[in-house]
């Protein structure tokens, strides 16, 4: 006897909608068995993971701000996915972009005005495209893979960052910390209201309309759509994959870089060593929870950005390390991809040996 996967002869709606449900249920059940084998009561470490962040009105300013780079990203990389084409690096892009909006605040820092921050947005968009279209040109002028080049770019530059703001770009009144001037006035972005919620999350919600219209209201999304879906039908329809994979690396890259800038005028304030918790890589998960749709986006990255508060809360009510968001992360897109593979197949049970195996 064993166990296959069996393609459904059709995808059921139904399911598409309620896999994400039971793939978050399922994170929760996988908590609670968490917290329980570490000796930690399940309902306080859930309660104080997943529902402590909505306490306040604080803390869901801070979840809006924590969702706002994950809606950037996650839209992004949607595009991209859609079209099957594999973005990882998009940590390595915001980073970039961090460092491209940055030029102006280090080489002009005199210079306050709007369009400071007009420009540094500008840049960290330009920046973000230009470290995604490596990978797209590597694929298509040698065929090398997209997702280990993007990757492997991450950490080029977060070690550009770290030899930057240890070196060149080092802040000379610093007191020798490996860390740039500090951004003020118009090399910060506006906040709404007296906390730290800014502006930031106003362009992420604009940029998820606009794609959300681009994938369902014009030709382009539906180039999108039919080479993500029938790559074939696609080049018979006269649409080109080469141009694709630059189209999205652009949009996926720029929207990264946009991030990246749009964090560091915000919650960071300048150039240091670490200016992401990992944001292009949860992003990845959101992308994937929200259904590939710039609007679900918006809403699993509230859901994801929980998880970061979580994290940081769980750190001093329950004592735990600070990578235990990056599990609960993991356990998600865990249970995300399994859900999802429900969707396409059935598990049938066979009778017989395994394949590839014969009787002794």
């Amino acid at each position: 006897m064993r166990l296959e996967l069996e393609k459904r002869p059709e995808r059921s709606k139904i399911m598409a909608v309620v896999s994400p449900i039971a793939a978050v249920v399922a994170t929760l059940l996988t908590g609670a068995v968490i917290f329980a084998a570490i000796g930690i009561p399940p309902l306080k470490g859930l309660w104080v993971f997943f529902l402590e962040p909505f306490s306040s009105l604080w803390s869901i300013e801070e979840l809006v701000v924590k969702a706002t780079p994950l809606i950037l990203i996650g839209i992004g990389l949607s595009i991209a996915y859609r079209a099957n084409v594999w973005n990882i690096g998009a940590e390595g892009q915001l980073t970039a972009g961090a460092l491209a909006g940055s030029l102006v605040p280090i080489f002009a820092n005199s210079w306050q005005s709007p369009l400071t921050l007009v420009a540094m947005l500008a840049l960290g968009v330009l920046g973000g495209m230009l470290w995604g279209l490596i990978p797209a040109l590597l694929k298509i002028k040698s065929g090398a893979n997209e997702i280990l080049v993007s990757l492997m770019l991450v950490y080029v530059a977060q070690l550009l960052l770290d030899w930057l703001v240890r070196g060149p770009w080092r802040d000379p009144h610093g007191y020798n910390f490996p860390k740039s001037v500090s951004f003020d006035g118009w090399q910060t972005m506006p906040t709404i209201g007296d906390g730290r919620l800014n502006w930031g999350i106003l362009f992420a919600l604009v940029a998820a309309v606009a794609l959300a219209v681009l994938l369902r209201r014009t030709m382009k999304g539906f180039e999108i759509r039919v080479l993500g879906e029938a790559p074939r039908a696609g080049r018979f329809a006269g649409f080109s994959s080469d141009r694709m994979v630059v189209f999205a690396f652009l949009v996926s890259g720029g929207l990264a870089g946009l991030a990246g800038v749009i964090e560091l005028t915000s919650t960071v304030g300048q150039l240091q060593p670490n200016i992401s918790p990992g944001y292009g890589f949860t992003a990845i998960i959101v992308a994937f929870l929200g259904r590939l749709d710039p609007i679900g986006v918006i809403v699993a990255a509230l859901m994801l950005a929980v998880s970061y508060l979580g994290g940081e809360a769980a750190q001093v009510a329950l004592g735990l390390s600070d990578k235990a968001a990056r599990v609960f992360q993991g356990v998600l897109l865990f249970w995300v991809l399994a859900c999802d593979t429900l969707i396409l197949y059935r598990l049938r049970f066979v009778p017989g040996l395994p394949a590839g195996e014969t009787a002794r």
